[in-house]
Formats: structure tokens, sequence, C-alpha cells
């Protein structure tokens, strides 16, 4: 009964409003066919969008990402994705562990915190010993080496001005270290020597060495014998630049070179100039002392030489005076560019501290005596 008279109603109203059931029907159809047909479409598109996100991703190579960006086209928002570049992963470079690190040095502690593994400080006139640290162990010297490649030459006495040509042999194969010296390149041995002492020139050490008599193994020999005259019994040479890391020695047999080569007024002069031009061919070369306490007032350097590879970290030996004592300083195996003249500094305020606190008791002991 309840539908019959809503039939008749809806129908009366269909009438009133000029609408005859039949138009209404179909209109009320056709609504229902559009309404299908739109979520048909949509869900046909969502189902083509899909596999097309699939088919992208699946072209994506180690060196790609897929990006999502939400745009604005027209007021209607849009979900678009995008293949960029991915950011390049930095591979992770282990820490370079040297000799002295491997032997387990950088466990041992000091009272300065030097950054060196090892370290040695004597009395120039009584070799009194007055700071040490693992100065018996023998570790590679780096271009520590060139300071007995000096000694040897001088002590040759071949003719200094004589004309040296850097050849092929002198290339750096083993480390591949840089060279301002190219292969042709002629000086004088006496200008070889002053930058291979001054600036650590490897090519010019390579050259004094093979140009001794009996060439490189005859020289390197020498290097060994004298040593051995020195007492260096911690010492070998198997080059005359210190590229190799089987050219080792031990802090105080460093010192023992230390006070040896500073008898010749020719490897002092060299060694602490801060600035030489050579002229290899005809053309103008500046070169600049690889240690920059040689440049400063502060300090008062009668001979040095630095050195660095990856086996042997920074290392430096040198005598200078400090509260007008000569003493000798070797640092070897230290972290960082300029560690070793960071502890060389550190060591100088600790026996200038030390010098005054020695004074201050004299002076008191003096007045105790007196009383």
């Amino acid at each position: 009964m309840l539908k019959s008279a809503l039939a008749v109603v809806t129908t009366l109203l269909f009438v009133l409003a000029g609408i005859s059931p039949a138009q209404a029907q179909t209109s009320a159809n056709t609504k229902k066919t559009a309404a299908k047909k739109t979520i048909v479409k949509k869900v046909v598109v969502k189902r083509q969008a899909a596999p097309k996100r699939a088919a992208t991703q699946a072209s994506l190579d180690h060196r790609e990402k897929l990006v999502k960006k939400v745009a604005y086209v027209h007021g209607k928002r849009r979900v678009v994705y995008q293949r960029v570049a991915a950011m390049p992963t930095m591979p992770v470079v282990p820490p370079v562990m040297t000799a002295g690190d491997m032997a387990g040095l950088n466990l041992t502690q000091d009272p300065l915190a030097l950054r060196s593994n090892v370290a040695l400080v004597i009395d120039q006139a009584s070799s009194q010993v007055l700071f040490e640290k693992n100065s018996s162990v023998a570790l590679p010297i780096a271009s520590v080496t060139k300071l007995m490649t000096s000694l040897v030459v001088v002590e040759a006495r071949q003719n200094m001005e004589e004309t040296l040509t850097v050849t092929d042999d002198d290339v750096d194969r083993q480390k591949h270290s840089s060279s301002r010296l190219r292969v042709g390149a002629q000086l004088s041995r006496d200008d070889m020597l002053h930058i291979a002492l001054m600036s650590s020139e490897n090519r010019a050490a390579s050259a004094l060495g093979r140009n001794y008599p009996g060439g490189l193994p005859a020289f390197v020999a020498a290097m060994n014998a004298k040593a051995r005259s020195l007492g260096m019994m911690d010492t070998h040479y198997v080059d005359s630049t210190g590229l190799s890391s089987n050219n080792v020695a031990s802090a105080r047999d460093l010192a023992k070179l230390v006070v040896a080569a500073y008898n010749y007024p020719i490897i002092r002069q060299y060694s602490t100039d801060a600035k030489y031009m050579v002229e290899p061919s005809g053309h103008a070369l500046q070169y600049a002392s690889s240690n920059r306490l040689v440049a400063s007032k502060d300090w008062d350097i009668g001979l040095q030489k630095t050195g660095y590879i990856n086996e042997a970290g920074h290392c430096l030996v040198m005598l200078t005076k400090i509260e007008g004592r000569s003493v000798v300083m070797v640092f070897l195996d230290s972290k960082g560019k300029l560690s070793h003249v960071g502890d060389a500094a550190r060591m100088r305020k600790w026996l200038s501290e030390q010098g005054s606190q020695n004074l201050t008791r004299v002076n008191l002991r003096a007045r105790a005596d007196e009383g």
C-alpha cells in the first residue's frame, strides 16, 4: 500500500513538472550509466598508471633514483615521478698505519703529549739526554735520508761544479712523487746538493747517488759504511732519496748523524736556507725550504732536515739553540702535516721552563750556602 501511494505521488509530481514517467526513467538510467563509466574510467586510469611507474623504477640503474613531485596544473593536483642522478657515495678510506703505529708505539704516553711516536733531545756539548721517547726503535726515516746523502757527497770530495743531468732513472716509480726537475734538466753537483737538502728534491738526490764512482749501488754501500763508522747500528739505507721505507734508523742513530753533519759548513748552510733559485737548462726555478721554522726569527737553527712518506709519518731532525744551549732534536713518525713542527715548539717551551727552574734552584742553593 505504501509503495503504491509513493508511486502515485511521484507520478503526480512529474505531471506537474511537465515530465512524463517514461522520460524520468530514461534520465535516471542515463545518470546511473554515466556514474558507472566514471568509476570504470578511474579504475582504468589507476591500473594503467601503476605499471608505468613500475616500468620507470625497473629502468633505474644504481646511479639514479625516483623522486615524487606534486604539481598543480590549472588548479588540479597532479603527482609526477622524475628520475634524478643519485649522489655518489664516497669510499671509506681506512686510516694510514705507519710503521710506528703497527709496532704499537702510538700507545706510548709522554708528559708533553707529543704527536710524534718517537722523540729524542740531547745536549750537543755533553751528549746528555734531555728527553726521550721510543728513541732506540728503528723506523723508516723518509727524506731524513738525504742528510746522510749529503755527508757522503761532501766527504767524497767530488767536483761540485760538475754538471749532472737528470735521467729517466731518477724518476720516482715507487711513490710517484712529483719533481720540478724534468728529465734532461742539468744542474751542477753543488746545486743538486743544495735543493736536495733544503727542499728535499728527490730527483736531485737520486742524481747525486747515481753520479758517485761506481754508481748508485756503490753510493748506498758508502752510506751504510758511514753509518757504521758513526756507531749507527740500527741504521740501514737502500737508496739516496728516502722514498723507500727500507731506509730505517733509530732516533739515537739520527742524533749522531746530525752531530757529524754539523761539522760541515756547506751542509749547515744548504739545509737552513729559506729560499734558493736554480736554472736547470736555462729555466729559473725558485725553491723553498721544506721546514718553515728556518724562516722564523724565533728560532736559531744550525742544521735541519725533514721527511715524509706514508710508512714514516712526518719526521724532523735539527740542531738548534735554546736558552743559549745547543741541542739536537729528533722527531719521528708524527701525525699531521705540521705536527712535527708543533712538537718542536712544545719541546722548546718545555726546555726553556726546565732551564728557568734549574737556574732558580741554583740561586736558592747559593743563597742557602751564604746564609
